[in-house]
């Protein structure tokens, strides 16, 4: 409940995802051991997206399996199909005894949070939300541990690129609902491109946020890919020829408008988007990469070795644990004085001195 109330209080947006479908049955759940024989079990539960999402699901299940496959360990997979599913799902993996549990999306945390405290004996982790108390004031749980990745610093690059790439000076980028974990992409494309306006003395608009103001466009969901189709063509008739969806596969609706559209590039998220979207390779100039896989491999080895811990990780250019996609079909496109400015930006970010700031940052 805490959650909902916090998203609510975020984005006015969350009713349109409260549809209670039921419980997800427990033979929703995959369950496969790996090549060791390891008798760890490693689990995990989606959020609404799904394990298919060509997104941030998709991005923890891999990492889940490169797992079972180098670790040997046993892996349980669930999908949630409504936000009533979560506490259930979550409930169902300890029941299964699941060593670690973990989350996928920042709308898990209350069910992780819940079971976690309940159950002092086994290991959860969470995707993209930290933990907090009731009057949302972060708190620790020793068998808890948030997987955050600090993605304003990679979209920053995304939104300079998009600018430098505008033939019509105008991009924009939108979200599926208002939460921390999509926002912090948003602000971050806005600065890249108003550091591209600053550089070059350009006046590229951003159309679907407004940094200052923390209001912009949104679904309302993360699911339905015509809402994201009828935004992005709102966008595309006002003259916007970039866009940055940060929606899972809403945004594939995104892609579908601009291939459509047919002179219209669009920018992935969390995943590299020619590589899971291959659809749309052909108008992805490059995607804001979260090395979600990683982390939760890495989450695994440590518990599996003894060694988990409830500190933050935070995924950042300097670690690794972000980044910005390869310009791939566009590789020619992109004036190389273009490229090197966002290699130098990249640099800077990593040693430091250049700082990009989110009001939901995790550093």
């Amino acid at each position: 409940m805490k959650k909902i109330i916090r998203v609510a209080a975020l984005g006015g947006a969350l009713a349109l995802t409260l549809a209670a479908c039921g419980s997800a049955p427990e033979d929703d759940a995959t369950a496969t051991a790996g090549a060791g024989g390891s008798d760890f079990k490693a689990c995990m539960v989606s959020d609404e997206g799904g394990f298919d999402d060509k997104s941030f699901n998709q991005s923890g299940a891999e990492g889940l399996e490169r797992a079972k496959a180098e670790l040997g360990i046993t892996t349980v997979l669930v999908e949630s199909q409504a936000v009533t599913d979560f506490g259930p799902n979550v409930t169902n993996l300890v029941n299964q005894g699941c060593n670690l549990v973990i989350g996928v999306g920042f709308m898990l945390e209350d069910a992780i949070e819940e079971a976690a405290v309940a159950n002092p004996d086994v290991e959860f982790a969470l995707v993209d939300s930290g933990f907090s108390d009731a009057d949302f004031n972060p708190v620790t749980h020793d068998n808890a541990k948030p997987l955050l990745f600090d993605t304003q610093e990679a979209a920053f690059l995304a939104g300079y690129a998009a600018a430098g790439m505008s033939k019509t000076g105008k991009v924009a980028t939108f979200g599926g609902i208002q939460l921390p974990s999509v926002s912090i992409f948003m602000d971050g494309f806005a600065d890249g491109v108003a550091e591209y306006n600053q550089d070059n003395g350009a006046n590229v608009e951003v159309f679907g946020w407004d940094k200052d103001a923390q209001t912009g466009s949104f679904t309302g969901d993360f699911e339905n890919q015509a809402n994201g189709q009828n935004l992005a063509k709102g966008f595309i008739d006002q003259g916007v020829d970039v866009i940055m969806p940060v929606a899972g596969p809403v945004g594939l609706g995104a892609a579908a408008a601009a291939q459509e559209a047919g002179d219209v590039m669009i920018i992935g998220v969390d995943a590299d988007w020619f590589e899971t979207a291959p659809d749309y390779s052909s108008i992805i100039l490059t995607s804001v990469i979260k090395e979600i896989g990683q982390a939760v491999f890495d989450t695994v080895d440590q518990a599996v070795a003894g060694n988990f811990s409830s500190e933050a990780y935070v995924g950042t250019l300097e670690n690794a644990g972000i980044d910005i996609a390869p310009f791939h079909d566009f590789e020619t496109a992109v004036p190389s004085e273009l490229a090197d400015n966002i290699e130098a930006l990249k640099a800077s970010i990593i040693a430091g001195d250049l700082t990009v700031d989110s009001p939901s940052a995790n550093s």
